[in-house]
């Protein structure tokens, strides 16, 4: 059995759907921190509302079609032949990007916006073809390896797409580039999906249920189950810890540590070389094999090296003047925090990549499409609640250092959970 999964970027089985995914987490993440930088930086003044709320409102915009649309996502994937309906869906990206383009052109605030709840409404029906599609195309020894591919590109995707679009949107004919490029990538997108190989329905005769509340609590409650419940919330916590990480980043170089953007630049930069090479090794670890067995300690990692994290920054003091790059590297302080950062997001790739091919593994095949919807609302729920949660910490006095370690420390608690809950693969 290989215990390397990259000859499947050279299967058609695989490849034209890890570009499609690619290109589309590309996308997102493009056109999403383009319009933060737009609306701080220069929007701001065609609203009266503050541009900081409105960012928050931009970020929420783009989650709440997971909660409005994953249901019936799930149950479309589950009808329909996959391959086709993963085409439309990237057809419909481009006649979207039709509208961002225009949007960045005109400088419309409130298209943009509009353009941005597309964009999630469109990741939300993709989001249960992608993994529902991969038990179909590979096989049992496979599925792990596949899943570690997609996870790493899905962050090397954003991480790429978040710096090109804050590097580039306020440039000189930065919006005419950004638009190009968005528009370029979801045409390339389209075509690469043309490519996927048919995948049949799960459960042709099933009958879509229109009214979305209904059947999104009919969702969560047919997922509920002993044998699926324990990935899924699982795979969520990992959401919830990196939201949690991703939003403070910028305060911690900031506020914490007196650095400028180069520094946030740097640390968004470890934590994904740090997950991709977590989820690239991760089929070498469970050779192959669909397993768990590794998991909890993965978390109980993620909260030793949280605490470890505090200690470091515990007693440091922002300067008068901003530290670049170099100047931060200088401090003592820097390369244990590069180390602890590069091993928790390394755990947290090894962490989460079983339990995605765990749930595709264990979910039906004429439900796991929809399985995977459900995964979709409770993950947004998460991150939802992350960024509440963050809200309430700082509301009650704690600081930085507390709110990013102290949400690490808290994976003792599925590291238990998954320990008693999980049988040994």
């Amino acid at each position: 059995m290989r215990q390397s999964a990259f000859h499947l970027l050279a299967d058609r089985r695989f490849l034209p759907l890890f570009v499609t995914q690619f290109l589309g987490a590309f996308n997102d993440n493009l056109f999403k921190n383009a319009l933060v930088i737009l609306i701080t930086y220069r929007l701001a003044a065609l609203s009266p509302v503050r541009p900081e709320i409105m960012v928050t409102f931009a970020a929420g915009f783009f989650i709440l079609p997971f909660f409005l649309f994953s249901a019936t996502a799930g149950q479309l994937a589950d009808k329909l032949e996959k391959s086709r309906l993963i085409a439309r869906i990237k057809l419909a990206e481009v006649l979207i990007m039709i509208f961002g383009v225009a949007g960045l052109w005109a400088n419309d605030l409130w298209l943009l916006l509009g353009v941005l709840f597309c964009m999630g409404t469109q990741s939300a029906f993709f989001g249960p073809l992608k993994y529902g599609i991969l038990p179909q195309h590979l096989t049992p020894g496979e599925l792990v390896g596949g899943n570690g591919l997609i996870g790493a590109a899905t962050f090397i995707a954003i991480l790429l797409g978040t710096i090109v679009g804050g590097v580039m949107i306020l440039k000189p004919g930065g919006t005419t580039l950004v638009g190009a490029l968005l528009l370029g990538c979801s045409v390339a997108g389209y075509i690469a999906s043309r490519f996927i190989p048919n995948a049949p329905a799960g459960d042709p005769s099933l009958q879509v249920r229109t009214n979305f509340l209904a059947a999104t609590w009919a969702l969560m409650r047919n997922s509920a189950t002993p044998a699926l419940l324990p990935a899924t919330l699982g795979i969520s916590w990992f959401w919830f810890l990196g939201a949690t990480h991703l939003a403070q980043f910028p305060n911690l170089a900031k506020l914490l540590l007196g650095a400028n953007e180069d520094v946030v630049v740097f640390f968004l930069v470890t934590f994904v070389v740090g997950i991709a090479a977590g989820a690239l090794a991760c089929n070498l670890v469970v050779r192959g094999r669909v397993s768990t067995a590794h998991v909890p300690l993965m978390a109980m990692v993620l909260a030793v090296v949280s605490v470890d994290l505090w200690f470091a920054l515990d007693g440091v003091r922002p300067g008068g003047v901003l530290l670049d790059l170099p100047a931060f590297l200088a401090q003592p302080v820097a390369w244990r925090l590069t180390v602890d950062l590069l091993v928790l997001a390394a755990a947290g790739g090894l962490y989460v990549v079983p339990l995605y091919a765990l749930l595709q593994d264990r979910a039906t095949p004429d439900r796991r499409a929809r399985t995977i919807a459900a995964l979709n609302v409770m993950n947004a729920a998460f991150m939802v609640a992350s960024a509440v949660g963050g809200m309430a910490a700082f509301a009650a006095g704690l600081g930085v250092a507390e709110v990013i370690a102290g949400a690490g420390v808290l994976s003792v608690v599925p590291a238990v959970y998954l320990k008693l809950r999980l049988r040994r693969e």
